[in-house]
């Protein structure tokens, strides 16, 4: 067994592909950018390297630096997480050419399954069912357009280098394939510098089901299948193991088809078999279809850990120092269920935008597994993905660790950034969800219920305005809060997003109060955990940002209301459209002078590496352009501006 390896990586995965080395008595190294110098997996690693900038480009992409890191502090091999380098074979072999070991399957592996074109025409000889459609060289516009043809619409578009939904575009008709390939095309290349794509028939009620393989480089084994088709834009959201209405037939087919795969490119280490499933008549052994291989640990590889009681950073480091495969196929065996759902900090109001933030304050109730690689007080930096956490539950039964789920979001604890933390509770309550009906279409069908906006309601404000009360430090003493044999009365002026609230306060004792919040009474007792009402599930804290009210998911901010306080920030107007967080301008879509019309594309944004196209609230015509491609932005910066609307007089 190795006596030290490094990390490649950052975040949540390094955290935890450090925890299960430490446990194996093996050391770890950490490097880390000028973004990242306070991070958690900077603090968990028992020495730290840094690489560079801030920018992936400049620092965890940096393979040459990553090496002189290893060779710096002595480790013997290197394990690159997942995402960037994680599947770079021109990495692997500069890993080995330095004399380290890489913690993952070989570069004629990672070779074999880079391009999703290549990779399909492998497991066709192979023998393993792949979708209908064109993996070939030829990216002529009017082939294309007749390959689609071919095949049948509705059709998908792919980029045949990487993943992420990036370069996808779902095709319903022959009339918008041209601005589908065309938009597809633009963003592989600014994703991946690759715009190839391939065409492939879409299926109208699909699953995604993918499959945890293990190889030792010769023998391979499967765990089994996990469902990843809860998904917003090709991106998951909530995973679980095994996959509802799963049949032992099916499970035999795909976990066979998977090992087939592996065993065909003699794979060595943690990979994932991705499938299409057609879930419209069940699960049948004839609808299931080869997608394409990571190959590497997969973000949602927890649910497998939970369900099998194996840990797959273990196996990672075993196979690569030479062990052979710990358990065979037959002595793998298949425990309850586990889900996985991932807390990101976005804006789910504005569209799931990435966000940023400081966090003023994250905690997770203790049943469940949370992987976080921040803490309380750490940045949501702009510069990598915005994942906070993935909690994580298990159960004997699909029912049970779904509710443990649901409890385990409405417990888990965030302020300081917006997140989607209270969607991801909606999606666990979900009806269709609860009864195992999963595709990968029921967020979008049902997305204006999943983040429908919960109103601040009475019992919040309350909570609120007791949490200001406690910082308050009001005193122990029972007759303390008493006046000429009155209750204490104090009128509080609370701040929500832009309104003002006010709350009267009643103190009838050291641990008792009534509050009035809109006409309505409500009575409050304090106890060893702070104030109640009515044993409602509210938690709140007090900090230098404000106040803090937890409530089934939810995280509402309040400040006390200063009235001599003037709002000094007066904002240029709907007229201009502003950066509505850290980005690149990737494109600029309109000129000064141009005439454009309400929702017409001004440009294009790249943040949290995602494009994000801002569009003019209203028809009017360009009065200046403030940023030119290139430029790089923080949130609030002013991009366009268009004439002042014409006032009418009468």
């Amino acid at each position: 067994m190795f006596r030290k390896i490094l990390i490649a990586n950052r975040g949540e995965i390094a955290c935890r592909i450090m925890r299960t080395a430490r446990t194996m008595g093996v050391s770890t190294v950490a490097v880390y950018s000028d973004a990242d110098r306070n991070a958690l997996h900077v603090a968990l690693a028992d020495e730290a390297v840094y690489i560079g900038g801030a920018a992936p480009k400049d620092s965890y992409l940096k393979g040459e630096a990553i090496i002189a890191a290893a060779l710096q502090t002595g480790a013997e091999a290197i394990h690159p997480g997942y995402g960037f380098l994680s599947e770079n074979p021109d990495f692997v072999d500069a890993v080995k050419g330095a004399g380290f070991v890489f913690i993952g399957p070989s570069a004629d592996a990672i070779r074999a399954m880079g391009l999703k074109d290549a990779a399909k025409g492998l497991m066709e000889k192979v023998g393993v069912p792949v979708v209908p459609g064109y993996h070939g060289d030829n990216q002529d516009v009017a082939f294309l357009a007749e390959q689609a043809n071919r095949i049948g619409y509705p059709v998908l578009i792919k980029a045949v280098a990487g993943g992420g939904g990036k370069g996808m575009r779902r095709v319903e008709s022959a009339g918008e394939f041209a601005d589908a390939l065309r938009a597809a095309k633009a963003e592989a290349s600014n994703a991946f510098g690759n715009d190839a794509v391939l065409i492939e028939k879409y299926v109208a009620a699909p699953r995604h089901i993918e499959v945890q393989v293990f190889g030792d480089g010769v023998e391979a084994v499967h765990l089994f299948e996990r469902d990843c088709s809860l998904q917003r834009r090709h991106q998951k959201v909530i995973e679980e193991a095994p996959a509802p209405g799963m049949t032992e037939e099916m499970r035999e087919a795909m976990g066979s088809a998977a090992v087939k795969a592996a065993k065909a490119i003699g794979y060595s280490g943690a990979g994932t078999i991705e499938f299409i499933v057609d879930g419209s008549e069940g699960l049948r052994p004839d609808r299931f279809w080869f997608m394409e291989m990571n190959t590497r640990l997969q973000v949602e590889h927890p649910v497998t850990e939970a369900v099998t009681g194996i840990d797959l950073v273990e196996w990672q480091l075993r196979v690569a120092s030479g062990e052979p495969l710990p358990l065979r196929q037959d002595q793998i065996k298949l425990n309850g269920h586990a889900f996985e759902a991932r807390l990101y900090a976005e804006d789910v109001e504005a569209g799931f935008l990435p966000a940023t933030g400081r966090l003023a304050h994250l905690a997770f109730p203790s049943n469940c597994r949370a992987d976080t690689g921040v803490r309380s007080g750490d940045e949501i930096s702009p510069w990598y993905d915005p994942m906070i956490a993935k909690i994580i539950t298990h159960g004997p039964t699909r029912d049970v660790a779904l509710s443990r789920l649901s409890r385990a979001l409405d417990e888990a604890q965030v302020a300081g950034t917006v997140t989607n933390l209270a969607f991801l509770g909606a999606l666990s309550r979900h009806p269709g969800f609860a009864k195992g009906e999963v595709d990968t279409g029921l967020i979008a069908r049902d997305l204006t219920t999943l983040t429908a906006k919960r109103d601040t309601g009475k019992t919040d404000q309350a909570m609120a305005a007791l949490a200001a009360l406690h910082a308050a430090a009001i005193p122990s003493d029972p007759l303390a809060g008493f006046s000429l044999w009155a209750p204490l009365e104090r009128t509080l002026v609370l701040e929500r997003a832009g309104e003002t609230l006010e709350v009267c306060l009643h103190v009838t004792g050291s641990d008792q109060a009534q509050v009035d919040v809109d006409g309505v009474r409500l009575q409050a007792i304090r106890r060893a955990a702070g104030w109640s009402i009515e044993s409602h599930p509210h938690m709140q804290m007090v900090d230098a940002d404000g106040i803090h009210v937890f409530s089934s998911g939810r995280s509402l901010s309040f400040r006390l209301h200063d009235p001599l306080d003037r709002d000094q920030s007066a904002g240029p107007g709907g007229d201009v459209t502003l950066a509505p967080m850290p980005g690149l301008v990737r494109a600029l879509l309109v000129q000064t002078g141009e005439a454009v019309e309400a929702g017409q594309p001004l440009c294009i944004l790249e943040a949290m590496k995602m494009e994000h196209t801002l569009k003019s609230a209203r028809a009017g015509r360009v009065a200046e352009v403030f940023v030119a491609e290139g430029a790089q932005l923080s949130a609030g910066d002013p991009l366009v501006q268009l004439e002042p609307e014409a006032v009418p007089h009468g």
